[in-house]
């Protein structure tokens, strides 16, 4: 499979910290002996989440955003793999695939643009290239009834995500059509206009396709949200969203009350978690932010919502362990870790 670099057990355990009268996880997990057989092999196995990374740039730059968003998967897969095996979470049911590659693609484009405006169009280009790598293999996972968990990345693998699930989940007949809701929390809509893929319009791509039915953003802020998706919004039943200071600053909604509305929002079919690491406070990413919402909200949204819903994927994105401009943090894969476990914790 093109840009796919599959993980064998020796690859897991070479980051797997083993420790006597201990197990961890990355002793449980699940790995595809044959690539070669991949479909055979999620057809066969027992596994209820296959877990793989997206981790690019490319969404993010063509969004005129910062570079750093490919650099939280090691440090995921690091943290993850080093969780205690026990009664709370003991792992065999994981499949850890394996991880996407497009570094060929940004050096591509970092040799050969000549200015920022060719660099913004190139990468908008290359993301559609992400999009067609990523969409197969998500509805290839859900169409064997399995849950994928997606570490990114950018926000842009939404759109892939939400076509592939779609496409998956109808072929297997879970869904009458091929389109599914999603529930994003997120400082941002990214329902931005159809101006070249990007990390900051899946969502709108997903709903002009058609495989995007309902899309509910929990915190939201009200400073970042443009007039024109405003009346966007407003104006479409099929789309709702909670702001950050109406739960935090009014206290219109308490932070329970508001996941609550958003399950009950989409309730009628299977739905998408999303969890953009923006919206976390001085959590390092891609666009940070000094005032958003604690890790333990993150975590209640997660535990929550996926409980409460009939899921169709995780998503947790725009995450970075460096940035480049040269700002690093050293927690931010130990914070996906502690979100993916508390996800297999609710759905098992």
């Amino acid at each position: 499979m093109k840009y796919f670099k599959f993980y064998n057990k020796q690859d897991i355990l070479s980051v797997t910290n083993t420790r006597r009268f201990e197990t961890k996880l990355g002793e449980r997990l699940q790995a595809i002996s044959d690539p070669k057989r991949l479909e055979e092999s999620l057809k066969e196995s027992e596994a209820k989440f296959v877990i793989f990374g997206v981790p690019e740039d490319i969404g993010v730059r063509a969004n005129f955003g910062m570079g750093g968003t490919g650099t939280a998967w090691q440090p995921f897969l690091s943290s993850f793999v080093n969780i205690q095996s026990n009664d709370f979470l003991e792992g065999s049911e994981i499949l850890l695939l394996g991880r996407f590659d497009f570094t060929e693609i940004e050096a591509l484009i970092e040799s050969n643009a000549h200015n920022f405006e060719e660099k913004v169009d190139a990468y908008r280009h290359a993301v559609n290239e992400v999009d067609e790598a990523v969409e197969p293999l998500v509805k290839l996972i859900t169409q064997y009834n399995k849950i994928p968990i997606v570490i990114g990345g950018g926000h842009n693998n939404a759109y892939p995500l939400i076509k592939g699930a779609a496409k998956g989940l109808y072929k297997s007949g879970l869904i009458p059509l091929a389109s599914i809701n999603c529930i994003n929390l997120d400082a941002h809509a990214d329902f931005r206009p159809l101006e070249g893929r990007h990390s900051g319009n899946a969502f709108s791509y997903a709903e002009e396709d058609g495989f995007l039915q309902k899309y509910c953003v929990i915190g939201i802020h009200e400073n970042y949200l443009t007039q024109n998706i405003w009346m966007d919004v407003v104006n479409n039943p099929f789309i709702d969203f909670i702001t950050y200071e109406d739960i935090f600053i009014h206290e219109k909604k308490n932070f329970l009350e508001a996941i609550a509305h958003a399950t009950t929002f989409t309730e009628d079919t299977y739905t998408g978690i999303e969890l953009d690491l923006d919206c976390i406070e001085n959590t390092l990413s891609s666009a940070a932010t000094p005032s958003g919402v604690e890790p333990l909200h993150a975590r209640q949204f997660i535990s929550y919502a996926s409980a409460d819903s009939k899921t169709a994927y995780l998503h947790i994105c725009e995450g970075a362990s460096r940035l480049s401009d040269g700002r690093s943090s050293e927690t931010t894969g130990k914070l996906i870790a502690y979100l993916v476990s508390d996800f297999l914790k609710a759905k098992e």
